[in-house]
């Protein structure tokens, strides 16, 4: 952040030229800072999404992932890295102190999650094998570090519907679901046609030769016969999560709450 900048903003507020309001909506805009001559880390992104930047793994070295989450964890509560794979989280241990690994959802942070959810609203976060696992676990382990109560539903996929229908009022009980599957893609559309709540579903990169890695669970989810469902893109665990809480956030906004 710029001191003119701010110094600016404040004696416009000061002199009653920029109501408070406003302020808050420019400096929701105002701050970045160069790390490394690598990386530009937007400080000021929870004030604009609710939750702050994350750090995607792939394609950079562990010591420009330690050097950013260094910066970052000056002004965030929660420093988060996805795609993390374990040899990179033994990497990062050398270099930052305080991390903990979720190795099942590859992602690592500084700080965990707070003992009770920040939010009201309950995500339920669907599995339909259990090769979906690190996709699923990704989008639980992602909604509990933005705050929300997460019931997990492990592999009831639709090989076997009674192991569906078993959870039926669970499931029917939460504010938003996310529904991992891999092969065919056939869940979200069974369980869309159950409960009330926004679907979300996660077509995964499991399943045989004829899936295209992922590519016909996709199409079969685009086209889903059940209404109500989005679609994130293959493999997407973290994007299906922010999606739900942008959901449940807007909702208690709507309702005066949040």
């Amino acid at each position: 952040m710029k001191p003119e900048a701010l110094q600016s903003l404040l004696e416009a507020v000061a002199s009653g030229n920029l109501p408070p309001e406003k302020a808050l909506e420019e400096l929701k805009h105002l701050a970045f800072e160069p790390v490394g001559g690598f990386a530009h880390i937007d400080h000021h992104r929870n004030l604009r999404t609710g939750f702050p930047e994350v750090i995607w793994g792939p394609g950079k070295t562990p010591d420009q992932i330690a050097e950013i989450m260094e910066v970052m964890r000056q002004r965030n509560p929660v420093v988060m890295a996805t795609r993390i794979a374990p040899e990179v989280y033994d990497r990062l241990q050398e270099r930052v102190k305080g991390l903990f690994y979720y190795r099942e959802a590859r992602i690592c942070t500084l700080g965990l999650p707070a003992v009770e959810p920040t939010y009201p609203g309950k995500m339920g976060v669907i599995c339909a094998g259990t090769a979906d696992l690190p996709v699923a676990e990704e989008a639980a382990v992602t909604a509990q570090l933005c705050g929300f109560d997460v019931c997990r539903f492990w592999d009831i996929g639709v090989a076997g519907i009674h192991r569906l229908l078993a959870h039926r009022e669970a499931i029917a009980a939460c504010d938003v679901a996310i529904v991992v599957a891999g092969m065919e893609g056939a869940l979200p559309s069974v369980v869309a046609g159950l409960v009330s709540c926004p679907t979300i579903a996660v077509p995964t990169s499991v399943g045989y030769g004829a899936s295209f890695n992922g590519l016909a669970p996709l199409l079969t989810m685009l086209n889903s016969c059940a209404a109500g469902v989005g679609v994130v893109n293959i493999d997407n665990g973290f994007g299906a999560a922010i999606l739900a809480g942008q959901i449940l956030r807007t909702g208690l906004r709507l309702a005066g709450k949040g």
